[in-house]
Formats: structure tokens, sequence, C-alpha cells
């Protein structure tokens, strides 16, 4: 007993030794006011982002659910109620009639994003392959900046481009009574050449991530320099691909001047491309700048559009997520 109480002893003596010579050497923890400044600010700057997403969500909640909880009454007195069934049972987006069916907004902004999709998907995978395995380091510093410039212009740019020289081009190939001056084919192409240089510089990213390691034991296995872009390459970055594809596909969907410039203003439920077709984005743009009474229908269908485009963006980048750590190949 007496030999483990002098064993004990010795131990937190020389614990005490060993933290005292610390102390004595300058290694011991001391406060830091900068750094716990720095640290606070990082943390503010978190909950900022947080607090901005929750309250964005709130409001659009908010305002959505004063739409269907609010009796509108027209010029002869009669009472209209509006519920969540009414956005689904028509075809009709005419909140001035008391008809909401979202199904004219939501095909507009899902054709027009098919068609970006169309051009910015297999052009940006294509120039990230040849930036990434193709272009000299020489090539790729000169052209990577001249394509992410595309990046730099502003949308309403493109949207007066789409309409000055896509549209007129368009009817020039396929006729003025085919292709109407506003469109939803001109404004998709346009738009996919505005999102391209996300593609590009994300795929870009993703390959150039790829060990290189790999690529040599491709080439001393006999293989290509196509067989190892495609059977190698592409494989082990698929995931940063998709995360590319799925953040392009949601940039495209939440793309507003372009569509309220190019794309028309009229709600049109039809699957021609070549037709004038109000998107969710180009409504909200061009029914906002009108003169809106507070706690009408046209106002409060503002927010219900808002809301459901913030609930596919959501959910395009849950997907994402999903399939990056589906798809994600780590190398030690």
């Amino acid at each position: 007993m007496n030999q483990e109480a002098s064993i004990m002893r010795d131990t937190a003596r020389s614990s005490v030794s060993s933290t005292e010579r610390i102390r004595q050497m300058g290694l011991a923890r001391r406060t830091r006011p900068g750094e716990m400044a720095i640290q606070t600010f990082l943390f503010l700057c978190g909950f900022l982002t947080i607090f901005t997403t929750l309250a964005i969500v709130f409001v659009l909640g908010r305002e959505s659910l004063l739409l269907i909880q609010t009796d509108y009454i027209d010029g002869s007195g009669t009472v209209h109620d509006i519920g969540v069934l009414d956005f689904v049972n028509t075809t009709a987006w005419q909140p001035h009639s008391y008809k909401v069916g979202i199904a004219p907004l939501a095909s507009a902004t899902l054709m027009s994003s098919a068609i970006a999709m169309l051009v910015a998907l297999p052009l940006g995978l294509g120039s990230a392959i040849y930036l990434s395995e193709y272009a000299s380091s020489t090539v790729r510093q000169i052209v990577k900046p001249i394509l992410e410039v595309l990046a730099g212009v502003p949308t309403v740019v493109y949207g007066f481009f789409a309409l000055q020289f896509m549209t007129p081009l368009m009817q020039d190939m396929l006729g003025r009574d085919t292709v109407e001056i506003f469109n939803v084919a001109s404004a998709g192409l346009v738009m996919g050449v505005m999102i391209l240089p996300l593609v590009a510089s994300m795929s870009e990213d993703a390959l150039s991530a790829v060990p290189h390691t790999l690529r040599e034991a491709a080439y001393g296995l006999g293989s290509t320099r196509l067989e190892t872009t495609i059977r190698i390459v592409l494989p082990a970055a698929v995931s940063g691909i998709v995360a590319a594809f799925i953040i392009a596909i949601s940039r495209a969907i939440g793309e507003t001047m372009i569509m309220a410039v190019a794309a028309g203003a009229r709600p049109n439920f039809t699957i021609n491309p070549f037709e004038s077709a109000w998107t969710m984005t180009g409504y909200i743009a061009s029914i906002s700048g009108g003169d809106l009474a507070y706690d009408t229908l046209d106002y409060n269908s503002i927010f219900v559009v808002g809301l459901l485009l913030f609930l596919m963006t959501l959910g395009l980048n849950i997907m994402s997520r999903g399939l990056v750590a589906r798809f994600r190949e780590v190398y030690d």
C-alpha cells in the first residue's frame, strides 16, 4: 500500500515538474486575442449565412401561406378561395381571373433549362477534357481565363444578345412563321452559352484532381490517351462532373434576366420551344415591376413561385450531395 502511494506521489510530482518545465520553455497554451477574434468573426460569418437562408425560407413560407389563407373578393362580390390543389388542377395561369395553375410556368422553366443543358453539358465537358488531357500548360493558361470571361458578362446582355442576334438567326433559318420574336429556344440556347464556363471550369478541376499515377499506369499498359481519358480519368472524376452538371442545372432554373428579356411575357402551356412563354423567374421579374397592392393574389403568387423555385434548387443540391458521396473516389 505504501509502495502504491509512493508511486502515485512520484507520478504527480513528475507531472507537475513537466508542466512547470513546459511553462518555463514558453510552450504552454496562451490566450491569443487576435486568433480568438478571427475565430469569432468566422463563426459569425457562418451563422449569418445560415440565418439569411432561414430568413428567406421564413419569408417565402409566410407570404405563400397567405395566398391560401386569404379570401379574394372580385368586383361582383364573389369570394374566391385558393387551395393547394388549385396549383395542379388547371393549366391556366391567370391570377387576375383566380386561376393559378403552375403548369405553364413550370413547363417553360424546365424546357428552357433542358435546352440550355443540351448546349452547356456536352460543350462544357468537351472543353474540360481538352484543357485537362490534351492542351499544353501554355494553352491552358491562355484558354481557360478566356473561357471564364463568359461568366463575367451580365445576364441582361445575354438576354439582348438572344433577342437581337439569336432570334433573327433562327427566324432566317426556320422561318418567321415558325419562330416568334420572343421564344424559349433562343433564350435557352444563349443561357447554355452563359453557364458553359461553369460546367467547363468545375469539370476541368475534377479531371485535374485525378492522380497522374492512374494515367501513367494506363499508359504503361499500352492505353492510348483517348482510352485513358474515357476509361480511367472520366470514371475517377465522375463525382465532380456530376456535381458540376447539377449546379449548372440549378443555375439554369434560377436564371432571370435572359428569360425576362428573350423568352416572352405570357403564360403558355406548350412544348413548342419556338413560342413565347413565361418562365417562373421571368414571371417574378415581370410582375414585380408593376404597381402591386399588398395581399392581393398577384402579389402573393410571386412568393409561391419563389418558394417552388427554392424547393427545386434545394432538391437538386441535395441530389448533388448524394451523388457526389455515392461516386466519390478517395486516393491515398
